[in-house]
This record gives structure tokens, sequence and C-alpha cells, in this order.
């Protein structure tokens, strides 16, 4: 049910002394000639006759006017009823399509922020009014809404096609200080150990972790409701140029496409990993999560995958099963502009993952656990195989009030591409020799991993997180292969990393923050090194 705006209540407002004027017209007559037959008065005179024709001619105005008030009164509510279906009709579909892009779609809370980040998300629905019963709108909400669909015209982008395209982002500025040696100056995965006559520390800057997103909503297909989102950042590379250090080279992070039914949805191209699900909040690490090389498994990988989630009385469940083709970051190619077959697809055989899920219903204090099981078949150069596997579990529940704890926790083997932990800082001088020997070795060690994290809100504006991540692999294998590969050497044997942050939200589209962190790094052979860093990040979310 519509309802017309204040203005079409004051016009129909003045159509009541026109009727009005109509009632009297049409009685006046019979009551003159009621008068004229009982003798009760004398026959009209020209006068009298004059000023009647002069109040006819009155009215026949006032009810000329009052149809075209009357008129123009239809024609708003006709045009209110269409802009309200529209309205509808898009927030359905932008509802539809946001769902699964939650803590589950892997993107990382800076990410989430604005797409996610960033693209990036969250899970949106409208409850379909009953047809039994008309829906029920006051006027403030009908006037807000006529104030949306302004503000839906405004905002629009233009596509090629007629459907919906909506455009975000986060200009991110990070300022650090390097307390020790790291493998990489604005976002250090590693410490290393120091380098006599250098600098034992480094200061800079950096916009390269700034992102940009498009997401696009489809047509409905097969009765799912389509759509697409793609992100970018500027850590892909640095030029050799003049101002290379700060701009950067632009390169893919996510690019999918989602089908999404009531209860089930396919997603299909570059993603998170679906079975680890969770993310540490940090905007000094936005490009990769806190916890890359220390527990966080986390690299784009395509992939295509089904959903099916099921509603319980008081839990929801969800199913996940897809195939995946991870990269291979622990395999080199002779020429790094060549694309050759890693071990994975050397296998013919994809990566096979599921996972499995139950979350609370509640809103305000949300609570998720879930388990996956990963097998990753991979052949080697020489015709070595090894059966790569993981198991993993994810957790994000409320403590006390305004606090959570989230993190995850993985073991296997042979599941270097999915991230998480350490890798060697040097490459090798013999590609063909490490392709057909040292890899195989790395694959077949045993790694284990995970991260935890304290969150907790002071209010909407304040936000304070502390996390500790660790990933390694295992030792005595790693040593007793070091014997006969001197390159093993070089590969850490595990990386412990914390971070504690403050997170201030002057506007939901502002950000500062300030963090501290540690890394940690063990050797096969050497003592550990240690590095720290301060760092300062301010962007803002469109």
């Amino acid at each position: 049910m519509t309802y017309p705006s204040r203005r079409a209540f004051q016009r129909t407002g003045r159509l009541f002394p026109g009727i009005l004027g109509c009632v009297l017209l049409c009685c006046s007559p019979v009551a003159f000639g009621q008068a004229q037959a009982a003798g009760t008065t004398a026959p009209p005179t020209a006068q009298s006759t004059a000023e009647i024709s002069e109040k006819i001619e009155q009215l026949t105005r006032s009810l000329d006017q009052t149809q075209v008030e009357l008129a123009q009164s239809r024609t708003e509510i006709q045009e209110l009823r269409a802009a309200l279906k529209q309205v509808l009709e898009k927030m359905n579909s932008g509802a539809s399509g946001a769902t699964g892009l939650s803590a589950d779609s892997g993107v990382q809370p800076s990410d989430q922020a604005f797409a996610t980040t960033v693209g990036g998300a969250q899970q949106a629905s409208i409850a379909q009014p009953s047809k039994s019963m008309p829906a029920q709108i006051s006027q403030d909400d009908w006037e807000i809404l006529n104030e949306r669909v302004d503000e839906q015209r405004q905002v629009k982008v233009e596509s090629m096609s007629r459907y919906r395209v909506k455009l975000s982002g986060l200009a991110l500025f990070t300022a650090f200080a390097n307390f020790g040696q790291v493998d990489n100056t604005s976002l250090p995965s590693i410490a290393l150990p120091p380098i006599p006559g250098y600098s034992a520390g480094s200061v800079g800057a950096s916009v390269r972790q700034s992102i940009i997103g498009l997401t696009g909503y489809g047509p409905t297909l097969f009765g799912a409701h389509t759509s697409a989102d793609l992100q970018m950042d500027f850590f892909g590379g640095v030029p050799t140029t003049y101002g290379g250090s700060s701009s950067g080279l632009a390169e893919l992070r996510l690019a999918r496409f989602r089908m999404d039914w009531r209860r089930t949805s396919v997603v299909a191209g570059l993603d998170y990993p679906f079975f680890a699900p969770n993310l540490p909040t940090s905007y000094m690490t936005v490009v990769v999560p806190g916890f890359a090389s220390a527990g966080k498994m986390w690299s784009w990988t395509p992939t295509i995958r089904a959903e099916h989630r099921f509603d319980g009385a008081f839990s929801a469940f969800k199913v996940e099963a897809g195939f995946l083709d991870p990269s291979s970051y622990s395999y080199y190619a002779p020429n790094t502009n060549v694309r050759i077959t890693s071990p994975t697809e050397n296998s013919r055989q994809p990566t096979y993952a599921t996972r499995v899920s139950a979350s609370t219903n509640s809103e305000d204090r949300p609570a998720t656990i879930g388990f996956a099981a990963v097998y990753s078949p991979q052949r080697f150069v020489g015709g070595y195989d090894v059966s790569g596997w993981a198991g993993t579990m994810d957790w994000r529940f409320p403590l006390i009030r305004r606090t959570e704890l989230s993190g995850e926790f993985f073991t296997g083997r042979g599941i270097d591409g999915f991230g998480g932990l350490p890798l060697s800082p040097l490459r090798p001088s013999d590609a063909i020799y490490y392709a057909s020997v040292t890899a195989p070795q790395l694959a077949s060690m045993g790694v284990i991993g995970g991260w935890t994290q304290f969150k907790y809100r002071l209010d909407a504006r304040n936000e304070f997180n502390v996390a500790v991540g660790t990933g390694g692999r295992n030792s005595s294998d790693l040593r007793n292969a070091a014997a006969t590969d001197s390159f093993l050497l070089s590969v850490p044997a595990r990386n412990q990393m914390l971070f504690a942050n403050y997170i201030f939200k002057p506007r939901s589209d502002l950000i500062f923050s300030v963090e501290y962190r540690r890394l940690r790094t063990y050797d096969v052979n050497e003592p550990s090194n240690s590095a720290n860093q301060l760092g300062l990040a301010v962007g803002f979310l469109f």
C-alpha cells in the first residue's frame, strides 16, 4: 500500500470548498423552486437572476480548478508508487547480492569496511510484507524514503548495462619506523639478522596499500540474484623510475562472480581461501593480512565453490565445498615472466576443500565456529608425488560486553601456496635443482600455525586490538634436509608475530590508527632474529 506525499494531502484539503459550493449550488435551485411553488416568496427579479448566474459561474470555475488539482494529485500518487516500487526492488537486489560477503568471504576487515573494505560487504535483508495485510508507514518514514530516492539518483554510477554498479575504495596513507632488519621495509613479514655496516632501522611512508573496488549487480538468473566484484591495490611491485617507491604497480586482488539463491550461493573467480575466513584487524597491513607469514592462510586463489545454509532454532549451519588452484610460492621458475605449470596443476587435479560452520542467530553478539579439510595432490619435476593436506579450525565469539575473540588454526603439509608460513628471503642459484629436489622436500614437511585476536570496542568510534600469531615447519625435518641442501638453511623454521593497535573512527568514512608490531624469526641452526615496527595509518573510505 502506498501513501501520497504531504503536498498531495494539502491539495486534497483545498478541494472541500469547491465540493461544498457544488452542494449549495445543487440545493439552491431546489429550495428556490419549492418556495416559489408554496407562494412564500416573490417571483425572481432581474437582479436576483444575475446574482444566481454569477454564483453559478464562480462555482463552475471552482469545479474546473478542483478537477485540475485532482488530476495533479492522482499523477503524483502514481509517480510515488512507481518510485517506491523501484526502491524496494533495488533494496531486494542489493540485499541478495550482499549475501555471503561477511567475514566468511575471506576479505580482511579493512576490505570489508569499504567493500569489503574494498570492497569488500555486509549481509543485508528486507522483510517482505504479507499479502494479506497492508504495509504501514508513517509520514516521517515516507519523507525519508523520498529523500533516499533522490539520493539514489545522485549517487548512481553509469555502466554499459542498465544494472547498478557501485564504486568503493580505501585511500590509505601509512607511516612507519622499523627497529631492526626486515625483509620488506613498508610491510615486513620476517626479521633478518643484522647486516654489518648497515643501518639498524629505517623510517618511511607509503600509499601503496590503497585499494579500489567495483561491485556490479546483475539480473536474476535461474531464480538467483547475480553480482560480481573486482578489487585492485598498488602493491604489485616497484617501478624502476623516480617516484617508483611511492607509486607502485597495480595488482589484482579479487575478481569473483556470485549467484545467490535464498539458501544457496555459488562463487567463481579469484578469492581468498573460504576455509580460512577470519582476518586480524590492522590498517598497517591491508594488502595482505596481519599474519600472512605467521599463521594466517590468505593467498588469493582461483576458486569455484558452493555453499548451502540451513536455519536452526538457535543457530544457522553452513556447508561449503569447492575446487581451488593455489599458487606455488615455494616454486621458482627460471624466467619469472613466464608462467609454468605448478606442482598442483601438474597433478592434473584441483585442490579440494570443504568447510562446515555453525553461527548463532544473534545480530548484536554473533558467534561462529567452523571446521575444514583440504586435500591438495601435487606432482613435482621427476615424477615425485606429494599428497598435501590440511585440517583447519576457525572461531569468532563474544566474551564479556564489548569484547570479541577470533582466530584460526591449521596443520598439515604441502600447503605453502595458501600462505601462513615464512619463506626464504633468498632465491636459489639453481632453479632446476630447486624444482626437482628442494621444493618436494619442503612440501613433504609437516607444518602448523595459527593466530588469535582479542578485540575491545569502547564505542562505535574507538577500538583496541591485541593479536598474536605463529607459523612454521617441522624443525627436525628441516634440519635433516638442510644437511644435504644448503638452500634450506635460509628457510625460517618458525615465525612469530604480535601486534597491538588503536583505531579511531570520528566518522564512518574516516580512519586513524596507531600500531606496534613485533616480529621474531627462528632459523633452523641460528639464533632467532627480532624486529619492531611503530606505525601510523590514516585512511578514507569511499
